[in-house]
């Protein structure tokens, strides 16, 4: 018995060099954020926009490289939920941020912060 017989017609399933490449890409799309907020070489905005580049880059890599997603297979379905996902992210990512951004603003002053005896 061969080990193509374990998988269906037709049913991708990626190589051991797929897999080394796909770690690598995954490791190296770890490190450079790690190293942008542990080093601060760019500006906190800057920063943040690089890491959420680095997230979606990271989200295709998994998506190709371990979940074998591409267009050609499942009659192209698979492209349509990389679709939908990247606009989950985009919607989740950029609601978070903007909540963040305008919660401090937002947000009532404390009697300490005002210089006022608590």
């Amino acid at each position: 018995m061969s080990h193509d017989a374990h998988h269906a017609e037709g049913t991708p399933h990626g190589s051991l060099r797929d897999y080394v490449i796909g770690f690598s890409l995954s490791v190296v799309l770890t490190a450079i954020p790690f190293w942008l907020v542990m080093e601060r070489p760019l500006s906190a905005g800057l920063t943040g926009v690089l890491i959420m580049g680095f997230a979606v880059a990271q989200i295709l890599v998994h998506m190709v490289y371990f979940l074998h997603m591409n267009g050609r297979s499942e009659g192209g379905w698979t492209m349509i939920a990389l679709v939908f996902t990247l606009i989950v992210v985009a919607i989740t990512m950029t609601g978070s941020l903007w909540v963040m951004y305008h919660l401090n603003t937002n947000m009532m002053p404390m009697p300490h912060a005002l210089g006022g005896v608590p």
